[in-house]
């Protein structure tokens, strides 16, 4: 299974009969999955069907749903009155005989109000039912569509996790071959301290000048940090691997790998250290931001 983005567009067009209808799929970033839909008057039977075919496909996401729909002109049935067209002529007959006029023109007959009846064809059921099936036929390519979408963008985000996770892994081995964690390098260095407090001040016990070095080179290690943080990778790697909607739990391991290396930041000794964990930062923070899009 892949990892998918939630961010995605589609819009399926058709034509049943005289409606011509078009379908709108957004999907942008959401904590849950969150639907809205803007559908025409007399259409909102439609949007409990449309949401069970939503929920099958996505997971998360804030997802805007619009459907248009617009009907051509009817066709139009004329047809002769025929009781007010014999009632016209009628009268007609009777009035030659009082008036010379000529022969009525059948468009004049025509014009006469009532003469002719004009009807628009009204959609029988039949019509109804195969729009409705149509738009919901319609309504699943569309989420079939934006889908397929949100699949080829979350690939293309599981390319950049991966890569940024590379960069963590590296700079965390940067951060345990540091020369400055070296038993050595920090012996050294504390010792430097000691004798520096010593030659300050004779009233300084040597004893507890010791145990406060040790105590210190304690708090300073961040073993522990390093140890997580190579956790926390193999973890992230794993869940791009099972891909689903895994973006809340990378969301969670992008607060862990902040966690640690804030605090490896904290009890870094030494200035090449630091800066180790400066860039660590920067790389998590872009992490961080790139797992928001994930489902």
């Amino acid at each position: 299974m892949s990892v998918t983005s939630m961010t995605g567009f589609a819009r399926v067009e058709g034509q049943t009969g005289a409606s011509r209808w078009a379908w709108e799929i957004k999907t942008v970033n959401g904590k849950n999955l969150d639907v809205r839909f803007r559908l025409p008057p007399g259409y909102d039977g439609l949007e409990a069907a449309a949401r069970g075919a939503l929920g099958a496909a996505f997971a998360r996401g804030s997802c805007q749903i619009g459907l248009t729909l617009k009907r051509e002109a009817a066709a139009l049935t004329v047809r002769i009155n025929q009781p007010v067209l014999d009632a016209v002529m009628k009268a007609m007959a009777e009035a030659s005989h009082r008036i010379d006029a000529a022969a009525p023109r059948l468009d004049g007959l025509f014009a006469i109000r009532g003469v002719l009846d004009i009807e628009e064809q009204e959609e029988d059921e039949a019509g109804r039912a195969a729009l409705q099936a149509d738009l919901l036929a319609g309504f699943e390519r569309a989420v079939g569509d934006c889908a397929r979408m949100r699949r080829q963008e979350g690939e293309a985000l599981a390319r950049i996790l991966l890569a940024r996770i590379g960069e963590i892994e590296a700079l965390t081995h940067e951060a345990d071959g540091n020369p400055a964690r070296q038993p050595a390098a920090i012996r050294e260095r504390l010792a430097a301290q000691v004798r520096s407090l010593l030659e300050a001040s004779s009233s300084f016990d040597p004893d507890r000048l010791h145990q406060e070095a040790i105590l210190l080179a304690a708090r300073s290690d961040i073993r522990e940090e390093l140890d997580r943080l190579h956790a926390h990778i193999a973890a992230a790697r794993d869940l791009l691997a099972k891909g689903g909607p895994v973006g809340r739990r990378l969301d969670f391991l992008a607060q862990e790998f902040n966690r640690e290396v804030n605090t490896l930041c904290s009890k870094a000794n030494d200035v090449s250290l630091t800066a180790t964990g400066l860039s660590l930062k920067a790389v998590v923070e872009q992490f961080r931001e790139q797992v928001q899009n994930i489902e």
